[in-house]
């Protein structure tokens, strides 16, 4: 059931008095209220590992020198007026919530984690288990990580993170997204599915509506490219639209995609982030950072200023949308 329509049930109930509370959101250090997340980064990593899921383990890197490799960006975003970076790197790619702590503590940047399976790579970062456990039996896991925190320390989600194929849904990624729709249902976490094209992300809104999940549950990651006739559709359902693969070379296309976004009315459901980073355990002192985490701010803000964008579209992106996105509810 969504909060608002919850809350409005103890309105006509005449109970909402004794109820109300300010929303929270889970960040890795506890939980703070929703509306303090402030301009918010929806989609980074900063550590990631492609080894796979039947390899991976915390002992392929030291925390210490992923701290040390990694805090450098965070306090140059932090300047920038960054108060929020939301970290996703799933299970068995990376994950390590203890290395964000740290990093959330000496940056002063808030930092969000994730529960939840990435089948995209062909399944190459899914566990066995994934593919003989039921939707149910999945949901079961992730609402133990919701509840209970993360591998033992206390750290708990703020969102479900999944991923599929570009192409139709498999029978695995159809059930990966079953299982994300019943713990939504269990614990009200958002929906962010590494999607990509227009085809999955449509078939992912129809499995979710069949498990009686509303759209504004379900942020369509990496929606980039797509036309704009497709986004079009993703907001009238009531879906996310995560524009997130901003780097130097298409900072252009960016700009022209979210003056059409403005244009058609459609920031409302926008996000925006980079996709950026990150340590990487298989390289010498963890590689170069691929993407940079501030094009956002050093070039498509200049460029879209410009051309008539406003401090509120800004304030909407990227501090509106992600309390409501992330919370799932209305400000």
């Amino acid at each position: 059931m969504k909060r608002r329509l919850f809350s409005k049930m103890l309105l006509a109930a005449g109970l909402w008095p004794v109820f109300q509370k300010k929303p929270t959101i889970n960040t890795v250090t506890g939980s703070i209220q929703a509306s303090k997340l402030g301009l918010t980064l929806v989609h980074e990593h900063l550590l990631v590992d492609f080894i796979g899921a039947d390899k991976i383990s915390p002992e392929r890197w030291l925390r210490q020198a992923v701290v040390a490799k990694m805090l450098p960006y965070l306090q140059t975003l932090r300047r920038l007026g960054v108060q929020t970076l939301i970290d996703c790197t799933p299970a068995y790619l990376g994950r390590d919530p203890l290395v964000l702590k740290e990093l959330s503590e000496k940056s002063g940047v808030n930092i969000l984690t994730n529960t939840g399976y990435y089948g995209a790579s062909n399944d190459k970062f899914l566990p066995a288990h994934a593919r003989t456990e039921t939707a149910d039996q999945l949901a079961d896991r992730w609402v133990a990580e919701f509840e209970h925190g993360i591998e033992g320390t206390g750290i708990r989600p703020a969102f479900l993170k999944i991923g599929v194929n570009p192409g139709p849904l498999s029978e695995l990624h159809r059930k990966l997204v079953t299982a994300a729709a019943r713990t939504h249902k269990r614990t009200g976490l958002t929906i962010c599915s590494h999607t990509g094209p227009y085809v999955p992300a449509f078939e992912q809104l129809d499995v979710l509506k069949q498990e009686g999940v509303d759209p504004s549950a379900f942020v369509w990651v990496h929606a980039q490219g797509q036309h704009m006739a497709h986004y079009a559709r993703a907001v009238r359902e009531g879906a996310w639209v995560s524009l997130d693969g901003l780097d130097d070379k298409n900072v252009g296309q960016y700009a022209e995609t979210l003056l059409l976004m403005k244009e058609n009315r459609f920031l409302h459901r926008t996000l925006l982030s980079h996709d950026a980073g990150w340590y990487d355990p298989a390289q010498p002192d963890g590689g170069s950072i691929g993407r940079d985490y501030t094009v956002l701010f050093n070039q498509l803000m200049p460029q879209l200023n410009r051309k008539g964008f406003t401090k509120k579209d800004w304030k909407q992106i990227l501090v509106e949308n992600p309390v409501k996105a992330f919370f799932n509810d209305e400000l």
